[in-house]
């Protein structure tokens, strides 16, 4: 997997993200075989990156099995879109669809509980709600089933993450999308949301209405109390608002805004799991970081065997993947490259991720395309 700029892809290679237009349509699925027309149109749509497969467009590698199937993710968001409009114009929300909607993305999240969340979605900046929306859903949905929560609590739960930042719709576009830093008002503005969303939640007519508005309410509270609105501490926010608030930060943390570059997985881990002591339930996030692919397949890694691709991550095992070691660290590439499962080495033996800028040229001087050993068994 290779991260490029839209001008560097090149017919042929693989996508290993979906991507989402400005009313949450779909309009590049993982795994299509990329075009010229498709290059095109990501242009025009300021679409600046993308990862993908392979980069070379002679190798074709499908990306791992997504836990949210492409037309379930889609009709969600489309779905999520059109709720959140309806609303603002008239008052109300349509409960059958939202039903639905989760209903769907539980199933999804039950069926295919084997596979791991690898890349998020990438979504236009002023549309990131919606998109954001169904992530935070599905993220939800699977950590509550690794809870073992009830059917019907585990819906109300999915509907939760759908709605939990309902809020939103009091703030004004140009916070929400503002690519310079925030001013002290314009915090004050968005802190205000999960009051709005409570608030909102409780005058609606959708099923269990009380719940959905204490995880709309509660999504920002922190363990340690330093959290907002309500600056709750430890057990007094809801167990359904702790595992929301996990998959709330983690999908902002590893998608795009206009204020910030996407985070790759290993960051986004690093960031909850070391530089936010306090902030989240530790139980909750160790059972959520064991279902989220830490290093994506495909990932190029520097160890201390040398260099290796990720070819495949396990449920509970995240942070040791199996991985094909192809190269030295003096970078020569292997004569007889080696697959290890990295659960048998030492803990230490991942030293880093490595980044376009250094492994583009990396890979040209070793004339091996990481990608080919992905299909070898």
């Amino acid at each position: 997997m290779i991260h490029l700029l839209i001008k560097d892809l090149q017919p042929g290679m693989v996508s290993a993200q979906s991507i989402y237009d400005h009313q949450g349509v779909l309009a590049l699925a993982r795994g299509t075989s990329i075009t010229q027309d498709h290059i095109d149109r990501l242009a025009k749509m300021d679409v600046l990156e993308l990862s993908v497969m392979s980069s070379d467009p002679d190798i074709s590698v499908a990306p791992p099995d997504d836990v949210l199937e492409e037309s379930t993710r889609a009709d969600a968001i489309h779905m999520v879109y059109d709720t959140f409009h309806h609303l603002e114009e008239t008052g109300e929300l349509d409960p059958a669809a939202l039903t639905s909607t989760a209903e769907s993305i539980l199933t999804n999240a039950l069926e295919n509980r084997e596979n791991l969340v690898q890349l998020t979605d990438i979504r236009m900046h002023d549309d990131y709600t919606f998109g954001h929306s169904v992530n935070v859903a599905l993220l939800s949905a699977i950590l509550g089933s690794l809870c073992d929560l009830s059917g019907a609590d585990l819906i109300t739960f999915v509907m939760g993450g759908l709605l939990h930042d309902i809020g939103k719709l009091i703030i004004p576009p140009d916070i929400l999308t503002k690519s310079e830093q925030l001013s002290s008002r314009d915090l004050y503005i968005i802190r205000m949301h999960p009051e709005a969303g409570r608030i909102k939640l409780n005058t609606l007519s959708v099923p269990n209405a009380q719940m959905l508005a204490v995880i709309a309410g509660q999504h920002h509270e922190h363990i340690d109390g330093r959290g907002y609105p309500d600056h709750l501490v430890g057990d007094q926010i809801h167990r359904f608002s702790r595992i929301v608030a996990i998959a709330d930060v983690y999908d902002a943390l590893t998608s795009a805004r206009a204020y910030k570059p996407a985070y790759r997985p290993h960051i986004a881990y690093k960031i909850m799991t070391k530089c936010s002591p306090g902030q989240f339930d530790e139980k909750l996030l160790k059972l959520f970081f064991d279902n989220v692919a830490i290093y994506p397949v495909g990932t190029v890694l520097r160890t201390t065997m040398g260099y290796a691709v990720v070819k495949e991550a396990k449920y509970g095992h995240t942070q040791t993947p199996t991985v094909c070691v192809f190269g030295t660290l003096a970078g020569e590439a292997l004569e007889h490259p080696f697959t290890i499962n990295l659960s048998k080495c030492a803990p230490d033996t991942v030293v880093s991720v490595l980044e376009e800028l250094e492994l583009i040229p990396l890979l040209f001087r070793m004339h091996v395309n990481p990608s080919q050993f992905l299909t070898e068994k």
